[in-house]
């Protein structure tokens, strides 16, 4: 017999034992008995992140590291439990076990904090004593120093409210459903004469309040910051006229959680002679990507399923300015002559 025959089985006997004796106990490892066994008593939780575009699980191939904290009803600190083992998290069938006394639970769970790698860190690490609503999340000081950018360790969020009671005689399932909170943004420059645009000179920058998040996973008040590409040069995209390739100038970013009304500015300037090309609200321009297949998705929403940017904005390549009567954002072409900025 295994273990959890074992135990399932001793549980059984007890409470037939006990209905004998007309004797009422609120929970299977009462003390009078403590050379029983416990019963099975906590949760199994599994992890999800579905919460994409594609609506569908993609927790086993994207995140590679796991923390998971534990607040009882009062918000007071339980425990915390991290699996750091990549083949592990990436096993479809993986579940974690966690024994729990009876009562009410707040999980929070963090995929990519517990990485060698993490360009996240708790404000206060998460220790008896701590508060629910004294957890805080925040972008790791340094990253943001130096001239070049980073590219950040993914981010995923989770939160569930549960709850374990007396009378459980097995391990409750739940599930955390996950969200990710971090961006990457590609945006292109293309001469709408097909000349090439020279990366060298443009200067780009994303200007945010995004580097801080509540325990539930809301943005904190912060000085602004400023992004800067972690990945920039010239990309060819075939040929004009045959001949001459159709050289375009790229800059990917690498950002904090993307809110609707919260202060993101993309923009670029001219290294020649310092006037802006473009300086636009990126939010507003990101949410006209959405399609009417998801009209009724909210903006909010939209912006926490979607991780990936794409972008492609066009010169006048004789005083470099931004045309803007077009942009293409993820292969969708969006015309703005009339959105004010």
């Amino acid at each position: 017999m295994n273990l959890s025959s074992l135990l399932r089985h001793k549980c059984n006997a007890f409470r037939w034992a006990l209905s004998l004796l007309a004797v009422a106990f609120s929970s299977c490892d009462s003390a009078i008995y403590e050379d029983l066994d416990p019963c099975p008593q906590g949760l199994v939780i599994r992890f999800v992140y579905d919460y994409n575009m594609e609506f569908a699980n993609a927790f086993p191939s994207q995140v590679d590291c796991l923390t998971v904290l534990f607040y009882d009803s009062d918000g007071r600190y339980v425990a915390t439990r991290t699996v750091d083992d990549r083949a592990l998290l990436s096993d479809e069938n993986w579940r974690m076990t966690v024994d729990l006394p009876a009562g009410t639970y707040s999980i929070v769970a963090y995929g990519g904090m517990h990485c060698d790698k993490t360009s996240f860190a708790f404000g206060v690490t998460p220790a008896e004593g701590s508060n629910l609503s004294d957890h805080t999340v925040s972008l790791r000081p340094g990253l943001l120093t130096s001239p070049a950018g980073t590219q950040l360790h993914h981010l995923f969020y989770g939160r569930l409210e549960t709850s374990v009671e007396t009378t459980d005689t097995q391990y409750r399932e739940v599930t955390v459903e996950m969200m990710k909170d971090t961006n990457n943004l590609r945006i292109l420059l293309q001469n709408l004469d097909g000349t090439p645009v020279v990366d060298s000179e443009f200067s780009y920058t994303l200007t945010a309040q995004n580097t801080s998040m509540a325990w539930d996973n809301s943005l904190l008040p912060t000085a602004p910051v400023t992004y800067m590409p972690w990945a920039r040069g010239q990309a060819e995209a075939g040929t004009v006229d045959g001949t001459n390739p159709n050289i375009l100038a790229f800059a990917e970013f690498s950002s904090g959680r993307f809110v609707n009304g919260a202060p993101l500015t993309l923009t670029i300037t001219s290294n020649i002679d310092g006037h802006t090309v473009l300086s636009i609200p990126l939010v507003r321009y990101l949410l006209l990507l959405k399609s009417q297949e998801f009209a009724s998705m909210g903006s909010q929403e939209f912006l926490d399923r979607e991780s990936r940017w794409n972008m492609i904005f066009f010169l006048d390549s004789a005083d470099r300015h931004w045309i803007k009567t077009t942009i293409v954002i993820n292969d969708w072409v969006v015309r703005i002559n009339d959105l004010e900025l």
